[in-house]
């Protein structure tokens, strides 16, 4: 999956880095972003094949970044996880209709996010 590129966008340093050494153990090419702003610049010279996508974040929130990413034909091809901890009754559907294309409750399970991503890559 080496040819693969992810962008985490994550406010939490320590939740960024554990997926960016998992992903990148696994061959994958990551990039990371700690808000929407900063997603934004990275995405202006970065097309990459998945994006997961912090619910949570500083300023434009994940659900607003997703819908706005899912409006620009740039960038509407992104697949686009939401990761979130708040998962509770009608998050899923709210994280689905603001376009992401899943979502993986956090704390993130090391052991199965590999196969997660994969899935989501193959689709």
């Amino acid at each position: 999956m080496a040819d693969k590129s992810i962008l985490i966008v994550d406010d939490n340093p320590v939740n960024s880095k554990l997926i960016r050494v998992l992903l990148a153990g696994e061959g994958y090419e990551v990039h990371t972003a700690g808000d929407a702003e900063a997603a934004l610049r990275v995405l202006a010279g970065l097309n990459p094949d998945l994006i997961l996508m912090d619910v949570q974040l500083p300023g434009i929130d994940g659900l607003e970044l997703t819908r706005r990413l899912k409006a620009d034909p740039a960038t509407r091809g992104i697949k686009i996880l939401g990761l979130t901890a708040y998962a509770m009754k009608g998050d899923k559907e709210k994280i689905l209709a603001a376009g992401c294309d899943g979502y993986i409750a956090k704390p993130i399970d090391t052991r199965t996010l590999p196969k997660v991503i994969g899935h989501y890559l193959e689709r």
